[in-house]
């Protein structure tokens, strides 16, 4: 029995997280088991991040063969895993340039740094960055400002300036907020931890025709919708828009730390050499592992399982919240799906997870009102039937405690 438990974490580690008690110890595909030996279905993915599931082989492979190689240089020199991921990112999408970074959080850092030194550049105050509330961005000062969170920034002040927060979807409050001011709209397609709320067609491209009418930019938060999670490589591509900057991680490595950001060849220019850096960016073990997960999601039938495998698990969360009452219609895109508790279970999206986890699912919450799904893109059929069936038994056992069943 290991001697490792939750209460060393509380002995040893900064009190910022509040982690389950169990300990994953060995993961494969779309389960993985704790020190004790149960099983457990994983319909969080490490937060959009695990696209291919735990220890997959090519990607094992990808890493074992570049850690006989190469592992870091700093950017003071390139290498070539990293130039052929940038190659590929750049061929499959609008992009003609790559910055390499280490997360989401550091991608959207130097998207908002981009645009504000260009629109600095157009013209005297053209600095405003226009992003959404419920929006999440990372967690450095710069991005929980543009964040529409304020739990997220409170206690940090002063914060950086000029950040204007809208209501996401309301393409009337955009237009009147804009002006030749304004650098950037700093959208995601999906609003993951915000509660799984998709943009709209009219507003995701009403969007791009104001940021056209005013020249400015529209930056594309894809660090959670990206990779194939909402069944296109990128989801702007199923939108009908193209942005002017986007951004990328999570499940760009698959469980192995990187992040980027995409832009055109004029745009990247702005940052010109030394106005920005990252020390582990473009690292080769990171850019070869996250080149054989690009590989995986566009040379197999993964977007199709994708669109399947999202369909399969609305449908049963639909189901589940009908039998039980505890969560309403579920929303997203492919395999990030919302389920907003009902309004009986406000406040008590954590209990389900929590139950979850006792029957063997783990599932995550997007706030304290919605439940968030985010498996592995090859989850198979089998899978999603068996996570549905024992978030089933969670939210039976739940609804047969007297005082839940008379909440």
């Amino acid at each position: 029995m290991s001697t490792l438990t939750r209460q060393t974490f509380n002995e040893v580690m900064v009190p910022n997280y509040q982690p389950a008690a169990m300990i994953p110890v060995r993961g494969e595909g779309a389960r993985f088991w704790d020190q004790q030996g149960h099983e457990y279905i994983d319909l969080a993915g490490g937060i959009a991040v695990n696209s291919l599931g735990h220890a997959n082989p090519k990607l094992v492979a990808a890493l074992t063969e570049q850690a006989g190689k190469l592992w870091h240089v700093s950017n003071v020199m390139t290498n070539e895993p990293a130039l052929k991921l940038a190659k590929k990112l750049t061929q499959a999408t609008f992009a003609d340039r790559v910055f390499f970074c280490n997360s989401g959080a550091e991608a959207n850092e130097a998207a908002f740094k981009l645009a504000r030194l260009w629109g600095n550049k157009q013209a005297e105050g053209k600095n405003q960055i226009i992003s959404f509330h419920n929006a999440f961005h990372g967690r450095t000062l710069f991005t929980v400002t543009v964040g529409g969170t304020p739990k997220y920034s409170q206690g940090f002040e002063p914060l950086p300036g000029n950040v204007t927060h809208l209501s996401f979807n309301d393409l009337a409050a955009l237009e009147k907020a804009m002006s030749d001011k304004t650098c950037a709209v700093v959208m995601e397609p999906v609003q993951g931890e915000g509660g799984v709320t998709p943009a709209t067609e009219e507003f995701v491209k009403g969007a791009r025709d104001l940021c056209e009418k005013h020249n400015a930019l529209l930056i594309f938060d894809e660090v959670q919708t990206g990779n194939g999670r909402c069944g296109h490589l990128f989801a702007y591509m199923g939108m009908g828009i193209v942005p002017d900057i986007m951004t990328t991680a999570k499940g760009l490595g698959g469980g192995f730390p990187i992040g980027a950001m995409l832009t055109t060849a004029d745009l990247a220019e702005t940052l010109a050499f030394g106005t920005h850096g990252s020390t582990y960016g473009g690292n080769a073990l990171a850019c070869a592992v996250a080149g054989a997960v690009f590989d995986e999601i566009t040379g197999s039938e993964i977007m199709a399982n994708v669109q399947a495998r999202g369909d399969q698990l609305r449908a049963g969360l639909d189901a589940i919240g009908k039998r039980y009452g505890t969560f309403g219609a579920s929303r997203g895109k492919g395999l990030l799906v919302g389920a907003p508790v009902s309004e009986a279970w406000k406040g008590r999206a954590k209990d389900i997870v929590n139950a979850g986890l006792a029957q063997g699912v783990w599932c995550l919450v997007a706030g304290p009102e919605v439940l968030r799904f985010a498996p592995p893109l090859n989850i198979t059929e089998a899978e999603v039937a068996e996570g549905l069936k024992r978030l089933d038994a969670a939210c039976a056992a739940l609804c047969a405690q007297p005082k839940v069943a008379n909440a």
